[in-house]
């Protein structure tokens, strides 16, 4: 046992002192930060672009106004006007482009065109799609001769935003986002993936450059294979969780800074529970208004969704990380090892490495496919398989797993992985000393069998 610890503290040690290691460890998490936040804070802070749109009928009046102006957006209707004489003008005349709406709009979605010589913004086209469904919607009520249809429509036009809560077993509700729940799931899973693709990969290389060094040969005369092979294994993990660990430290104290100081002037629930007391003074209506005024509608929104990230049940998340990185990292870094000591060079892994990547590659693929339906047949059984459920029961966390699925999750990946390491050993301690001999997975089947 003590050989075992000298090596894996060799291992560990080698790594954690690399300039690499210490710096992708402080920076992925910042990354990941500045991907989900800046962007958000660039859409709620920028100011978009004044544009005027020319918007020209053929040939109807339908549509005239129709289409309100907003802060960023102005639409100038003209009458007889040709599309083609306006195409090579309309940027002279100070227009950003043309909407040209043909009467086939009402049966024909896609009779409407905008020209520009620029890619639209989403959001504005979006608007216009919008307002021309609501005047065809309202122009087709029209004809059964309702009488005040305007003043109905405006009457009856109502919005809906689905807050979702989840409650406990305890009984507790708590305030959620399927979006928020979402996102878990893919970086979860995806960042499962690369964990355990990139550690188990290391520990093949590692064995393939200690055997074509021959640096084996010295070891092995001191320990045993097994030893060897174990000792790199778990000090590789022990790098991956020291990895893991301070990533989470530095993502909740980014957390931290963020909530207290971009997010300390938007106190959603202290405004909401203001505003439902039933029983206020004038001047305590007063301020709750003027505090709501001044609150950023867009930093609102984010707050919300940081609130709702906040509820997310993290001690069971890192608990079932830590769990399935473990887990999955020793059932691959076995196969890894055991195909790195099959070989001699690193070209000769690429007939070893498809079947083992097939399953990691797929885990990943349905791990996506989850984020739409946890709750599907295909989702259950790969984050019940071994080779699968690392990556794939992490993406269902975050939507909620029965305690029973998660219990035999885990109970069959400790089988496996304890049978994987076991059949791994035995191909490595064969394969760590033959030289000059191609191997084949029917001659690994014959060490797997071998007894002496």
């Amino acid at each position: 046992m003590n050989k075992i610890s000298i090596i894996i503290k060799r291992e560990y040690m080698t790594r954690v002192r690399k300039k690499s290691f210490i710096i992708m460890t402080i920076l992925a998490p910042i990354l990941m930060a500045s991907i989900i936040i800046v962007p958000t804070l660039v859409m709620v802070n920028q100011e978009q672009d004044y544009k005027k749109i020319a918007v020209v009928e053929d040939n109807s009046d339908l549509f005239k106004g129709a289409i309100k102006n907003t802060k960023n957006l102005e639409f100038v209707y003209l009458d007889n006007v040709k599309v083609d004489d306006l195409k090579n003008s309309f940027e002279q005349a100070g227009y950003y482009g043309i909407l040209y709406i043909s009467p086939e709009i009402v049966n024909t979605p896609n009779a409407v065109q905008l020209i520009s010589k620029k890619q639209p913004p989403i959001d504005n086209l979006q608007y216009i799609e919008s307002s021309l469904e609501k005047e065809i919607e309202r122009q087709k009520l029209m004809t059964y001769n309702i009488e005040n249809l305007d003043e109905i429509m405006k009457n009856v036009e109502t919005k809906v935003s689905i807050q979702t809560q989840k409650i406990g077993d305890s009984g507790e509700v708590k305030s959620t986002s399927t979006g928020i729940a979402m996102a878990l799931a893919y970086i979860g899973g995806f960042l499962m993936y690369m964990l355990v693709f990139m550690f188990g990969s290391q520990v093949m290389r590692g064995v393939i450059e200690e055997k074509t060094s021959r640096v084996v040969e010295v070891i092995v005369s001191s320990v045993k294979p097994v030893q060897l092979m174990m000792g790199k294994i778990v000090g590789i993990a022990l790098v991956g969780l020291t990895q893991f660990t301070i990533w989470v430290f530095l993502t909740f104290a980014i957390a931290g800074v963020l909530k207290s100081t971009i997010l300390r002037k938007t106190d959603l629930t202290e405004v909401s529970q203001n505003m439902s007391k039933s029983m206020m003074t004038e001047g305590q209506q007063t301020a709750v208004t003027t505090k709501s005024a001044e609150i950023n509608p867009g930093l609102a929104e984010f707050s919300k969704l940081f609130d709702s990230a906040m509820n997310q049940p993290w001690g069971l998340i890192i608990v079932s990380f830590i769990f399935y990185f473990i887990t999955g990292y020793l059932l691959y870094a076995s196969i890894f090892a055991a195909i790195g000591s099959a070989v001699d060079n690193e070209t000769e892994t690429q007939q070893f490495m498809l079947p083992v990547t097939i399953p990691i590659i797929l885990a990943l693929m349905v791990a996506m496919g989850t984020m739409q339906n946890p709750e599907s047949s295909l989702s259950f059984w790969c984050s019940m398989i071994p080779l699968t459920s690392p990556i794939v029961m992490i993406a269902r966390i975050p939507f909620g797993v029965p305690y029973w699925q998660l219990a035999v999750s885990m109970f069959l990946m400790v089988i496996t992985f304890i049978a994987f390491v076991w059949m791994a050993a035995k191909v490595y301690r064969t394969g760590i000393l033959m030289y000059g001999k191609k191997t084949s997975w029917k001659e690994m089947w014959k060490w797997l069998r071998y007894s002496g």
